[in-house]
């Protein structure tokens, strides 16, 4: 009777709130491109399905730079500051300020991308509703709610603004020719939910107008950390992008569709990376054993469904490509199960770097890994993808994952600041 009451005293708790909502969000990403995927990979077709992959591929990079790391370093301020309303209300200006400078150097650089890449260039219209798309996923202020340990109303607002678009989807796309329209509707729910979301924010802290000092303030605060999420996403969102630049759009269908429904997931991680992150870095700041504790539990939990989520996409992978995908997807059945072996090695990755080593300010050899990764990955692809295609592009990113998995524990064992040792001395 203990154990259940425990139990239910602890999700009644800000952080078991934090994680409920986030759940309930991370329920709607998982539902939603279950939804959508088997209507598009018909609707579309491998190769319509596969130029769609590339600019979503692209975009989730280009969203990544407007991001700029701040779900990560803002969170971190934020929960440091949260008692203080003038520095919230600060924190906030600086954010908006780098993010409208980062939106602007994202279009001049898709500009510039779109003369230059054949497989951009050939349709005008994705491409644009893609750059779209990217700014306006970027834009979200979550971290704000984030650090504040209140996610339940924000959470809220992101399933209803992501159920709008997945309707707008089924409404409105209906051949090949419209594949612009996916991106242009999921572009203008998020718009919707960060401009909601913007406005609880200032009613709470007040406005203040940003200045191109507050915008730099900001960028300076974020750079570490965007170094890190951009080194991140050269091994993870864009692969398909990479890919679209050696081999045509419908093997990069094939290719798309098993990632997809690989990391499909990985989603069931997001809410612990979003909810434990503000708790660790307050702990480690304030109570290092008990911080370390935290995370080797973390570890340990995160790992554990990494293989148990691992197996069942060797086992299922036949079935969940003919149900999900369609019969013309025969091909992205191997490669979903080489793909298979990124959910364990991710898993413990988010574990040992995203949550631990960002909690005790290790920001910078957390960067140095994940550039390595980030390169190895495209080195890898270059050499794999012209001798096996898409099958090439599925090793390359689970090498360049192994090699973050390895480097992760050698070095925060070589400091003697990882969990299993206590977590060292607390950072300052």
């Amino acid at each position: 009777m203990a154990q259940p009451l425990r139990l239910l005293q602890r999700l009644k708790s800000p952080t078991g709130q934090n994680l409920l909502s986030l759940y309930g969000v991370t329920a709607a990403n998982y539902l939603f491109p279950l939804l959508t995927l088997p209507y598009l990979a018909r609707v579309l077709g491998p190769s319509g399905f596969g130029a769609l992959a590339i600019v979503q591929s692209l975009g989730q990079y280009l969203s990544l730079v407007v991001e700029y790391g701040f779900g990560l370093s803002a969170t971190r301020e934020v929960a440091r500051s949260r008692e203080d309303r003038a520095r919230l209300a600060q924190i906030l200006a600086e954010v908006l300020g780098a993010r409208l400078l980062l939106a602007l150097a994202v279009v001049v650089l898709a500009y510039a991308l779109g003369l230059f890449v054949p497989a951009l260039r050939a349709n005008p219209a994705l491409f644009w509703a893609g750059v779209f798309w990217a700014v306006a996923l970027g834009m979200s202020p979550v971290w704000y709610f984030q650090g504040q340990e209140r996610l339940r109303k924000v959470a809220i607002l992101e399933v209803v603004a992501k159920a709008l678009g997945v309707a707008g989807i089924f409404a409105f796309v209906r051949s090949p020719d419209e594949a612009h329209r996916v991106l242009l509707l999921q572009g203008l729910a998020a718009l919707l939910s960060s401009g909601v979301a913007w406005g609880w924010a200032w009613r709470e802290v007040g406005f203040i107008l940003p200045t191109p000092s507050s915008a730099l303030r900001g960028l300076r605060s974020g750079f570490s950390l965007f170094f890190f999420r951009a080194a991140v996403s050269l091994y993870t969102s864009a692969n398909a992008f990479i890919l679209g630049l050696f081999v045509p759009a419908q093997q990069v269908g094939y290719y798309a569709g098993a990632e997809r429904l690989t990391k499909a997931l990985l989603a069931l991680f997001e809410p612990i990376n979003r909810t434990f992150l503000p708790r660790l870095s307050h702990l480690a700041r304030h109570n290092l054993s008990q911080a370390a504790r935290l995370a080797q539990l973390i570890v340990v939990s995160m790992g554990l469904l990494g293989l148990l989520f691992g197996g069942g996409v060797v086992l299922l992978a036949p079935l969940l490509v003919h149900l999900l995908l369609g019969p013309g997807f025969g091909p992205a059945i191997p490669l979903m199960r080489i793909l298979a072996l990124l959910l364990p090695l991710i898993a413990v990755n988010l574990a040992l770097g995203l949550q631990w080593m960002v909690a005790l300010g290790l920001d910078r050899a957390y960067n140095y890994i994940t550039v390595g990764a980030g390169l190895l990955n495209i080195g890898f692809a270059i050499v794999l993808v012209p001798l096996f295609f898409q099958s090439g592009m599925a090793w390359a990113v689970v090498s360049a994952e192994a090699f973050v998995a390895m480097a992760l524990v050698i070095y925060l064992h070589h400091l003697g600041k990882a969990p299993w040792q206590g977590g060292g001395i607390a950072p300052r």
